[in-house]
């Protein structure tokens, strides 16, 4: 079993991702400023990680942390469209110059292998679907833009310096110790907390606009596949479930597993936003052995769940 680093590792799918390292027997450490993540993500395993409080713009941070990994898993980030069309600077100096420190640091400290997260909003608002990694990136919004300035650091860090690296753009990635409560925070833990408290969801724009919403555990699964796989290095691939739902279509599911009626408020659809969004799998399939495994109406059902328990009393 190796020592991994997992930056972001009190966040949403760091904490997953950091939970299921431990469980697979390894060394973990987690990299986090708490910004948005939160130490209770991390309490079925805070006994068995090391856990460091520090900031991705700080490369001293990041090299206290890196020495000794075989593998760093690069989650942290300022995540949100909105957000980073608010404060543009912010995302930047978080996403970018926070990379760039990562692949440094990695890089000066003989890591093996760095997987990093990207996204799919690199893809903008093209009407090909399903989008494939060989479509020319178009970002809407400054935090795609971070995103792309990433893969592009992580391309040019293996085949100039020979640090592996390995690029995963998550579509919509959605489960349990995902929070609710930001006004940045995705749509379905917004909806979910909204059901489950009686208050109207709100949906941005006409609700026709589609996503490939993709289960945590199948993100983690594809994340930790990345890290060994050959043929891997230097490369981006789509992490998703390979179809996607109308927002509409996604209340009327939740509606049906939470018994709760909750009709939409509709608002004026967000700058940055993409109307449609698709993933094909094949490159993730046929390189690193991805097959997303929970079926979108499972994951729900156990988001849902998950959520309740947090919500009781």
């Amino acid at each position: 079993m190796s020592t991994c680093l997992v930056t972001g590792g009190a966040g949403f799918i760091g904490s997953n991702l950091a939970i299921a390292l431990v469980e697979q027997g390894h060394r973990v450490r987690v990299l986090d400023n708490f910004a948005t993540g939160s130490i209770e993500n991390l309490r079925p395993v805070f006994k068995e990680i090391e856990l460091y409080r520090g900031d991705l713009r700080n490369l001293d941070d990041v090299r206290r942390t890196a020495g000794g990994a075989e593998v760093v898993y690069h989650l942290a980030a300022l995540p949100s469209v909105p957000r980073s069309v608010a404060d543009p600077l912010t995302a930047n100096e978080v996403n970018i110059t926070g990379t760039l420190n990562v692949f440094l640091a990695a890089r000066d400290a003989g890591v093996r292998r760095v997987v990093y997260a990207s996204s799919s909003s690199v893809y903008g608002n093209s009407e090909d679907l399903p989008k494939l990694e060989t479509m020319p990136p178009r970002p809407m919004s400054p935090y795609a833009v971070t995103k792309l300035a990433g893969e592009n650091y992580g391309r040019v860090f293996y085949e100039l310096y020979g640090l592996e690296t390995v690029g995963l753009r998550y579509f919509n990635v959605f489960g349990p110790r995902q929070d609710p409560r930001s006004e940045y925070a995705a749509v379905i833990p917004r909806f979910i907390d909204a059901l489950l408290k009686g208050r109207p969801p709100v949906i941005y724009g006409d609700g026709r606009q589609s996503r490939d919403f993709t289960y945590v555990d199948d993100v983690v699964r594809a994340s930790i596949l990345s890290s060994e796989a050959a043929g891997a290095a230097g490369e981006v691939f789509n992490i998703a479930a390979g179809h996607r739902i109308s927002l509409n279509e996604l209340l009327a599911v939740l509606t049906e597993i939470t018994g709760i009626n909750g009709d939409a408020v509709y608002a004026g659809a967000r700058p940055g936003d993409v109307k449609h969004s698709a993933a094909c799998i094949e490159k993730a399939s046929a390189i690193l052995g991805y097959v997303p495994l929970t079926a979108f109406k499972d994951g729900l059902r156990m988001t849902v769940e998950w959520f309740a328990r947090k919500n009781a009393p």
